[in-house]
């Protein structure tokens, strides 16, 4: 389906919001890449994998066997900002797991959604995979049927909604969320190079991206160096004239742009700072200097806006942290290892990068998923063939093998023997 139709899923892709071709082009591209991928290996993950046993089990002819199977009926409910890669990809992972599927697509994708109702039942059965379009009412209805596993990828709110609404039947859950994302810049790092990552993992995708940069804190002796290195790093990416750069994408909606523009304090602005609701843009932004207690650190931007703190001690700054909800994304950038270990294994967070932002979740290889209030289950690969089957357990006896010690009389030897399940 992808494949016969790229430009088609390329171009609707563009007319919904990401204008920028690399951005457009990656949606179809790299949801065929899981697809082959996930072909490459699928028969592997398929196969029963045999556990260790107890000593006496083992010699005595038992084998243990873990078995995959399907949880059944998958409702995976869509966000806006992955056209296919937050779509297609969950997909591929329930079918591969043997799940037929139905998509509840966002609304807000105009260009994808009639493009995904045209050709999904051209390609698939119906009882395989089919999609639906509405908004709060369609999923409120779609919630109450029983589910045999559901896959959101949306906010915590929604979140909420679905692990509520799952609790009435029971239903496993795997919840992609987000949250405001850190990127902790020390004195001993390439600032320049800095600053280049974070402005470009905060402002691709028109910052609608869930593990872009929510905010950049930057030892205090740099501040002023990682400020001009951004305004430059602007430029070099989007141009003096954003807005008519075809690199840099567009915000989903006007109302989208409304919101993201009250979150912007004039009296912060470093670069940018203009929007035009109409056309559904909003300038790549700088602020600073940014408190905590500024209103844009409220919650996750979701948008081409990067606010910049400062900090002077590095263990009240993770305290500071660990004190918010907890992120999806986490970055550090610094050349100092200690510093890096020590922010690595203090914050909690759904994945990350060491001087690098955004792209730890192009990784296949790696699980993709949330902590906490940013997620729950993970995905990707493997781990997403695991997430959407379940582990079932089977002990295989020899027919005429009994193990004695389980039935009465209990002899003192026989109640001895029970140390057995614990030797392996």
């Amino acid at each position: 389906m992808l494949k016969e139709n790229f430009e088609r899923f390329a171009d609707a892709s563009r007319k919904d919001f990401k204008t920028a071709s690399q951005e457009n082009v990656f949606e179809v591209s790299a949801t065929i890449a899981t697809c082959e991928s996930t072909k490459s290996q699928l028969k592997e993950w398929m196969k029963p994998v045999e556990a260790p046993l107890p000593k006496f089990l083992a010699a005595s002819g038992h084998k243990g066997m873990v078995y995959r199977e399907p949880y059944g009926v998958t409702l995976i409910i869509c966000p806006f900002n992955g056209p296919l890669i937050l779509s297609l990809r969950p997909a591929i992972a329930a079918l591969s797991a043997g799940n037929p599927c139905i998509l509840k697509l966002s609304e807000a994708l105009l260009a994808t959604d009639e493009l995904l109702l045209e050709l999904i039942p051209k390609y698939f059965a119906p009882e395989a995979l089919s999609a639906v379009v509405g908004a709060r009412e369609l999923v409120t209805k779609v919630l109450s049927l029983p589910f045999d596993f559901i896959f959101l990828t949306g906010s915590v709110g929604v979140g909420k909604v679905v692990m509520r609404a799952a609790a009435e039947n029971l239903t496993p859950v795997l919840l992609e969320l987000g949250g405001q994302n850190p990127a902790i810049v020390d004195e001993t790092a390439n600032i320049p190079d800095a600053a280049k990552k974070i402005v470009w993992g905060a402002m691709a995708w028109g910052g609608q991206w869930c593990t872009s940069p929510g905010y950049a804190v930057v030892h205090e002796s740099v501040a002023k160096q990682f400020v001009a290195e951004c305004k430059k790093a602007v430029v070099a990416l989007y141009g003096a004239d954003p807005q008519n750069n075809p690199d840099y994408s567009r915000i989903i909606s006007p109302v989208a742009v409304k919101r993201l523009a009250s979150l912007i304090d004039p009296k912060k602005v470093v670069y940018g700072g203009k929007s035009d609701p109409s056309v559904r843009y909003l300038d790549p932004t700088i602020l600073y200097p940014i408190s905590w207690s500024d209103k844009i650190m409220e919650d996750e931007i979701f948008g081409p806006l990067l606010p910049i703190l400062t900090y002077s001690d590095l263990g009240q700054l993770l305290a500071k942290i660990k004190s918010l909800p907890k992120p999806l994304g986490g970055y550090v950038f610094s050349r100092n290892q200690q510093m890096i270990d020590r922010v690595v294994g203090s914050l909690s967070f759904g994945g990350g990068a060491v001087n690098q932002t955004n792209v730890f979740l192009f990784i296949e290889s790696m699980p993709y998923g949330g902590v906490g209030t940013a997620g729950l289950g993970n995905y990707y690969g493997k781990y997403g063939y695991d997430s959407l089957t379940h582990a079932k357990s089977v002990l295989i006896s020899p027919p005429d093998v009994a193990i004695d010690h389980l039935f009465p009389p209990y002899t003192k030897e026989k109640v001895q023997a029970m140390d057995q399940w614990f030797d392996y």
